[in-house]
């Protein structure tokens, strides 16, 4: 009888742990009053979408996004004192560089993507270009193209970072810098969803963004050889080799940012004013039907998406993440 009580004992000590670590199911009536997300503006139409989709799920909640570049975005936290709920970066790096572990102890990587040229019907010379020439064609005389700026948004210094392997790749000495000195100031804007107006109103030819967003945008692009567009794993050592400086946290510092496989991280803040919102807006979002809206606009989702410090996920997340 004792051996009976004691095996009762630890089955309902073994089933407390599990829900300890894996979370109990989020109460849809708990779910209200609105969920602030400042994101990447990269995410601005698939975050759109999961919104729609979790309010239809918990119709007393009122999700409130602003995009921006991702630097910008996080530093609406780290310099501005601005509260989110969850912060959406395109480059989970700038999480860990800039949020922790002062504003935040953890993130999770959730989505990828890739770099690609942009361009319209209007723009020159679009019969010629492809994967094998386009930087000659950006060099022409009469072409103008454009970036989003390296110091508020990652698909900026992702851009440099592509020219920087494109010279390699191509075994075209000084290829970076004729690019450089052919993008003036004016081409370069806060965030690469700035410069799409840019390019429709025909100051550009083409613009240097990520995939995703020309295929969210029925825009045409030229797809960049997988070994420059920072797409995969298999080239994350060629990546590697280049590097390209940004600002820091302060003042005259600088952050350098070394090539690497684009990644999307997400996270929730210390501070967050609506902990049980956040908490189960980023389930949905990392969830199956967060992970659908994803892959359909062109930013394959990481699944189950990897944390770098799960002692200090919340419990109710931690089903559905992995270390």
């Amino acid at each position: 009888m004792l051996k009976k009580k004691l095996a009762t004992v630890l089955i309902l000590l073994v089933a407390l742990m599990a829900i300890g670590h894996v979370g109990q199911a989020i109460n849809p009536k708990e779910v209200e009053g609105k969920i602030t997300i400042f994101h990447a503006g990269s995410l601005a139409i698939p975050f759109k979408q999961v919104e729609e989709a979790f309010e239809a799920k918990y119709p007393q909640a009122d999700v409130i996004r602003e995009a921006a570049g991702s630097r910008t975005t996080v530093r609406k936290v780290t310099d501005l004192g601005r509260k989110a709920d969850i912060v959406g970066s395109a480059d989970f790096t700038v999480i860990e560089k800039l949020m922790m572990p002062e504003f935040t102890e953890w993130r999770a990587n959730f989505a990828t993507n890739e770099m690609a040229i942009m361009y319209t019907p209007h723009s020159k010379y679009t019969d010629e270009i492809n994967s094998d020439n386009w930087y000659e064609i950006l060099l022409r005389d009469d072409v103008a193209y454009g970036h989003s700026n390296p110091n508020a948004d990652p698909c900026g210094y992702r851009s440099q970072l592509v020219w920087k392997l494109a010279e390699d790749y191509y075994n075209e000495l000084g290829l970076y810098d004729k690019l450089d000195a052919g993008c003036p100031t004016k081409n370069i804007r806060p965030k690469e969803t700035d410069l799409i107006a840019m390019l429709e109103a025909g100051e550009l030819d083409y613009l240097f963004i990520y995939r995703s967003v020309a295929q969210q945008h029925d825009m045409s692009f030229v797809v960049l050889p997988e070994k420059i567009s920072l797409k995969t794993n298999r080239y994350a050592d060629f990546y590697s080799t280049v590097s390209f400086d940004v600002s820091g946290k302060k003042p005259g510092e600088k952050i350098t940012k070394t090539g690497r496989p684009m990644v999307y991280g997400v996270t929730i803040p210390k501070n967050a004013p609506n902990k049980t919102g956040a908490v189960a807006f980023m389930k949905f979002l990392l969830g199956e039907e967060g992970q659908e809206i994803m892959r359909k606009n062109g930013q394959p989702p990481i699944a189950p998406a990897k944390v770098d410090n799960l002692d200090k996920v919340p419990a109710d997340l931690r089903s559905t993440v992995e270390e």
